[in-house]
């Protein structure tokens, strides 16, 4: 029997790992898999897929957490009481009896919900009826997340494989019915006094498996592409926001209502704005003798535009002004943009500069 999958062996990470470093490790092997980058290759779209929905369960603290019970409690071979695979709690393929039960039912073990939702997406669903969501990670610009915009999203999918029409056969052999699960298409995985249904690993849920495998998909039925699709971004998206694209996302097996597509959006930092609520605060340097003096700048804001922003004279580093209705919108509502100002010192002065700064510090009572 397939083993579940270990979504930090899948990115690379430890189980102690931090967001931090669980997120590099997701963006390094995205870039490498990403099916742009490999076109036409099915195995890199197929590790995408899973790279990304490694990263979306342990990027969610609350998602982790329910994983790393799941780990905990023998989903990996670890059995409950410290029981391993050979020991009597071990994993077993047989056919569903009486005392299993479905794993969506366990939202409330733990006090954690949405326990069963995790277990169906590691080990399958026993329901041929059910077609699991795609979750992607989408990164996109710092503006586009603040005004909303479109960005192109690549979507590994897969569809019946054109040679055998599905069969997973070569053409012209046959099919029989699967040893594995006795044609129902699903077994049971026991852990510690539990079992959950799962579909087949070795006919993939289909009941039936091919004599001579089709070379095209090798025997699987179906084949890798990448579909690509333009996303709208809501204005005033947040980092790690997710949006929910109903019928984007897998196509049902037996022809039915295809699954959805999940993105969850990674905000790119700008080297010049950064958010706070719905406003943006960003950072402008003046000299000394426009602190001194006041002047007038040019300020840039979020929609390419600048305006003039009048800095009064005794104008002290740290002191912010603000710019009305230049920062965030979301739900019809704009935040403000914030400048702050910082004192630019000169790091060389001419003689002449240093003595004149001199005597301006001692006339005023400076100490210096």
């Amino acid at each position: 029997m397939a083993a579940a999958k270990d979504y930090y062996q899948i990115l690379g990470v430890s189980p102690q790992a931090t967001t931090d470093e669980i997120k590099k490790a997701y963006r390094r092997l995205a870039k490498k898999h990403h099916p742009d980058a490999r076109p036409g290759d099915s195995a890199a779209a197929e590790k995408f897929k899973e790279i990304s929905e490694a990263h979306t369960v342990l990027s969610d603290a609350d998602k982790r957490k329910q994983y790393d019970l799941m780990r905990k409690y023998g989903a990996f071979g670890a059995g409950i009481g410290g029981r391993g695979p050979g020991g009597p709690a071990g994993p077993r393929t047989r056919a569903p009896g009486p005392e299993d039960f479905d794993a969506g039912g366990m939202g409330g073990f733990g006090g954690l919900g949405g326990l069963g939702d995790l277990f169906n997406s590691i080990f399958g669903r026993g329901r041929r009826d059910a077609v699991d969501p795609i979750e992607l990670g989408v990164t996109i610009p710092f503006r586009m997340a603040a005004l909303g915009g479109q960005v192109p999203v690549t979507v590994p999918v897969s569809e019946s494989c054109p040679t055998c029409g599905g069969s997973g056969a070569a053409p012209g052999t046959s099919v029989t019915t699967c040893k594995e699960c006795g044609g129902r298409g699903t077994v049971s995985f026991g852990q510690g006094g539990f079992a959950v249904n799962r579909p087949c690993p070795a006919c993939r849920g289909r009941g039936r498996v091919a004599t001579s495998p089709c070379s095209t998909c090798r025997g699987a039925g179906e084949v890798g592409v990448s579909k690509r699709l333009m996303v709208k971004v809501p204005a005033g998206t947040d980092d790690g926001q997710k949006i929910r694209l109903r019928g984007q996302g897998q196509r049902h097996p037996s022809g039915g209502q295809p699954g959805d597509l999940v993105l969850a959006f990674q905000v790119e930092p700008d080297r010049f704005f950064r958010r706070e609520g719905l406003d943006v605060l960003c950072t402008v340097p003046i000299n000394l003798a426009q602190a001194v003096f006041g002047t007038r700048l040019k300020v840039r804001t979020l929609d390419g535009r600048r305006m003039v922003l009048k800095i009064p004279a005794g104008t002290n580093p740290g002191r912010r002004f603000r710019i009305r209705g230049q920062g965030v919108e979301k739900n019809g509502t704009r935040g403000d943009q914030l400048v702050e100002v910082t004192l630019s010192v000169p790091e060389r002065l001419t003689p002449e500069q240093e003595q004149l700064l001199k005597q301006f510090a001692e006339r005023s009572g400076m100490r210096y």
